[in-house]
């Protein structure tokens, strides 16, 4: 039997992507261990989705084609955000944009087709599906005009949140596929188990404990201070993020 080189990426970097989530949720902010483990998801995620998305187009399966483009816009646009200089935009950030608008039209589309199937589904997935998606979309587009309207985010809590909260939706993306899609490869007696939907949802957890601890803390809300010219007028200080805790995946 021979196995397709792209599904050997996708599964490959699919698992190194787990691991490498793990180990970057186990290691301080920003620290080297958490730097070098992130860098390492960021790489796997973006080899997992790019080539599962390859895979859904030579198949036709849209449904699993615009799972994939999500992914890969949600990582990089993630990664992005860590290592932006504060109130700078690039091409990137616009083409995210489109790529976000596109991708959450055809969702919505999709949705509406399925709701008036007589199967109720689209592609082999209900409505509920693309809702999801479809809100995830709207909420990225409403965040990246917003960054690009203001030309950049200039705090230093607005660019850990944007940071992290789509790294570890990236991560829910790989866990929930995994421990919740992809149980067949489990042990027939491990199967069907609830406690898989732990690990599944850990990502969706941390991320609501660390935004409401980042929008708490002080510090994170000072991340970026000003500071006075000679000329008297207020001029921002960048700061590296992990200087404050944030991720910098």
């Amino acid at each position: 039997m021979t196995v397709s080189p792209l599904l050997v990426v996708h599964i490959t970097g699919g698992i190194t992507g787990l691991l490498s989530g793990a180990v970057a949720l186990t290691f301080r902010k920003g620290s080297r261990g958490h730097i070098v483990a992130g860098k390492v998801f960021v790489a796997a995620m973006l080899s997992m989705a790019g080539a599962g998305s390859y895979m859904a187009i030579i198949k036709s399966q849209t449904g699993n084609l615009l799972g994939g483009v999500m992914t890969l816009y949600l990582v990089a646009t993630g990664w992005v955000a860590a290592r932006r200089k504060q109130g700078e935009t690039g091409i990137f950030d616009w083409g995210a944009l489109a790529v976000v608008l596109m991708a959450g039209t055809v969702i919505t589309v999709y949705g509406v087709q399925a709701v008036s199937s007589p199967a109720g589904v689209k592609d082999g997935y209900p409505p509920m599906v693309y809702i999801i998606w479809a809100l995830l979309a709207l909420l990225s587009a409403t965040g990246d005009i917003r960054m690009l309207a203001r030309r950049g985010v200039f705090s230093g809590s607005q660019k850990i949140v944007r940071h992290l909260w789509r790294i570890c939706f990236g991560l829910f993306i790989a866990t929930g596929s995994f421990f919740l899609g992809q149980q067949k490869v489990f042990p027939a007696s491990l199967r069907g188990l609830k406690v898989w939907f732990v690990p599944a949802f850990l990502p969706l957890i941390l991320l609501i404990y660390w935004v409401i601890r980042i929008r708490l803390k002080k510090e994170y809300r000072e991340a970026t201070p000003s500071y006075r010219t000679r000329n008297g007028g207020a001029k921002l200080q960048e700061q590296p993020l992990e200087h404050f805790g944030g991720a910098t995946l």
